[in-house]
Parts: C-alpha cells; structure tokens; sequence
C-alpha cells in the first residue's frame, strides 16, 4: 500500500441548513420537553470571533449538548449543536475536539482540508471517529498529554485516569488522602489544569475521604492539589472549578463566590479578578479574555452558598451563558446568553484558526451517509 497523500470527501456535501445541525431522529431531550430554549448574545460576538480568529465549544450536561459557535461569512455568528449525552469535559484545536459523556471519551476528527469547505459554509467538520467507553464513571474535565495520551478526572472515584484498551478506566494519580478508590465520589474531584503537556493542577470541593463527604464542605473546603507533589497549594475555597495555568499564573473559579482569580503560589490565597453573575465551570483563555461558563445555581446542591447573597446584594437574575472577560480590568467584552430550558452548561474551549465549525452527532440523520476515505497514491484523479 502506498503513503496516504489526501483526503477526498465522497457524499453527503450538505450536512443540514447553513449553521444549524438538528437530529432529526434522536429521542426527545429533558430540554425539548420542557420548552423553548432563547439565545441572546452580545452584538459584537461575531466580529470579536472573526478579529480573533477563533470559535468556541462549550457543553451543556443538564440537556447533553456540545455547542460550537463561530461566524458565518455574511457577519452573522454562527451557532451549531449536537446531542451528547451528559456532555461534560471538551477540549479542542482546529484539526481535532475531545468529549467525555455519560459513558464515554469521544474523539472527533475534521475531516476538511485547509481550502475546503461542506454547504458553503463550514470551514471544519469534526466527526466522531473513536467514542471509548468508560461506564458512568462522572467524567468531569480532560486533557491530552504531549505524547497524545487522555487524561480525565474521574469524580466518582475520585482519581485522574487514562482510558484503558480492556477496562473502564486505568488510574493514574490520586489525592494523598484518599484511602481506596470507591464509587463514592468522596472528594468531589472535578478540575483539572494541564502544564506543559502534564497534568499539574486539580479541584476538589474538600478533603473528604467518606462517601459523599464533598456536600457538608461546600462553602470553605475546596482545595487545589499540585499533581506533582500532592501538595494541598491553595485551601478555604468554595466549590472550587477549572484551575488553569495561563501566562504562568494559576487560575481558578472559585464557584461558590461567582468568582475567576488566581492563587498566591506563596501564600495559598485566592486572588479574585473577576466576578460573575452565575455558579462558575470552565474556562480558557485566549487573547488577553477568558472565556468563562455560567450556570443557574441548581437547587438543593448549589444553593445557600456565598454566590446567592451577592445576586440578592446586586439585585441581579442567575445566568446561564458564556461570558467573555478582559483580563485587562475585569470587564465583559463579549457574551451569550440561554433563557428557557436550558439552565446549566459545563466547561468551555477556543478553536484557533476556526470560523464556522459543525460537527455530526452521532445519532444524527447526516452522520450516515457523510463518508470520507483517505486517498492512496495509486488512486489517480
């Protein structure tokens, strides 16, 4: 066989109306029965992706989407969705995205060349090429090592893992305190930062090494964990989420108090920068902003908490939507807003180089008849 030169796309050219994916024969989602789901965003939105250069993914468990929202040729910001289920950690770049859902880690290729496009439109098409299954295992954030290896927070067992070729999962790295790995979600292990193609930091919301013991330390007890030296380097947070290292610099959401900042690698304090109208999950970071996910605070587990005396303080409504933030001072530069059904999304990633991405999911009517195969030498023209 000879060396793969290209690849040619063969079929199903119109995935579906210009900057819309719908399933046409999935199974009706909790969002689509309880009602209508209202998007506004901020008028700028499209032209900030387009100066940029990017789009962004985000994720939605309560009603397993992952959303991609780009912008269209004509100036309009461009916005898809596909039905994941539980749809939870995403990262991603302009050749690839991974996913972790209620059962699996799914990997999805583009499958367009650099001057292709599919409906005149889309410049990448990402398409679901390995979906490994993991069990409900509560996959929280992910990250990809610089050999290309997954690594995942695993919160029901509290621990990072590696998908394994014959099991669930491979574990690589727990908390010093956790005695045995148990389905018992002890910690409430949830962000992870990668560094330098490693994992380096993590979030829990408090030293628990009891079954559910997370729920009783909401308001102080979260913790951030150095990966390297198991080191407790940051204490006393609330519901901590998505510690990140940018610009050397490690960043976090500290979810309870609605607020992004950074923590003193001295002192272990909380620096706040910003803060939001909404409980805070995910966040990346791209030219000077960070890009930062709001969800309704849930009842029962998410209320009570310092978050909901600052919304009564400022008189202001919970949020669900992306906020784009200036790390300059503070201030919102950009966002967009769900109303309706949809109350809670997850985590959030920048596709660089991307401008109106689709992606096919993978109980959608298209997925079956949009085929691409890798072209060998000895196929001519």
């Amino acid at each position: 066989m000879g060396n793969i030169t290209e690849t040619e796309i063969t079929g199903g050219q119109a995935i579906a109306p210009e900057n819309t994916n719908t399933p046409t024969k999935a199974p009706a989602t909790p969002a689509e029965e309880a009602g209508k789901i209202n998007i506004n965003f901020s008028q700028g939105l499209p032209g900030f992706l387009a100066a940029n250069g990017i789009s962004i993914g985000f994720t939605s468990y309560q009603t397993g989407r992952l959303y991609l929202i780009g912008h269209s040729a004509d100036g309009k910001l461009a916005l898809h969705e596909a039905i994941y289920p539980q749809a939870m950690g995403v990262t991603g770049d302009a050749s690839r995205i991974y996913l972790g859902t209620l059962t699996q880690i799914v990997r999805m290729e583009n499958v367009l060349g650099p001057d292709q496009q599919t409906n005149n439109a889309h410049d990448k098409v990402y398409v679901p090429r390995n979906m490994q299954t993991t069990g409900n295992v509560d996959i929280h954030e992910l990250g990809i090592r610089h050999d290309g290896r997954i690594v995942f927070v695993n919160t029901r067992y509290s621990c990072l893992c590696e998908p394994s070729l014959t099991h669930s999962f491979k574990p690589v790295w727990k908390p010093d305190f956790i005695s045995k790995l148990a389905s018992e979600d002890r910690c409430h292990l949830n962000g992870l930062a990668m560094h330098e193609g490693k994992p380096r930091y993590v979030s829990a919301v408090c030293r628990s090494d009891v079954a559910d013991g997370w729920r009783d330390r909401r308001h102080d007890g979260g913790i951030i964990i150095d990966v390297d030296t198991d080191e407790i380097v940051a204490e006393g947070l609330s519901m901590p989420h998505s510690p990140r290292v940018h610009d050397g610099q490690l960043w976090v959401l500290n979810s309870g108090s609605g607020e992004m900042g950074t923590i003193n690698m001295g002192s272990g304090a909380f620096g706040p920068v910003a803060s939001f109208p909404g409980f805070l999950r995910g966040l990346a970071f791209h030219g000077g902003h960070a890009f930062v996910t709001l969800s309704k605070p849930r009842h029962g587990r998410f209320e009570g908490l310092e978050l909901d005396k600052k919304l009564e303080e400022k008189a202001a409504d919970a949020w669900c939507g992306v906020q784009i933030v200036s790390l300059n001072n503070g201030d919102v530069a950009q966002w967009i807003r769900f109303d309706g059904a949809i109350t809670e999304l997850f985590d959030v990633c920048v596709l660089p180089a991307v401008k109106n991405p689709i992606t096919l999911g993978p109980q959608s009517s298209e997925i079956r008849d949009f085929v691409t195969f890798e072209t060998p030498e000895w196929v001519s023209g």
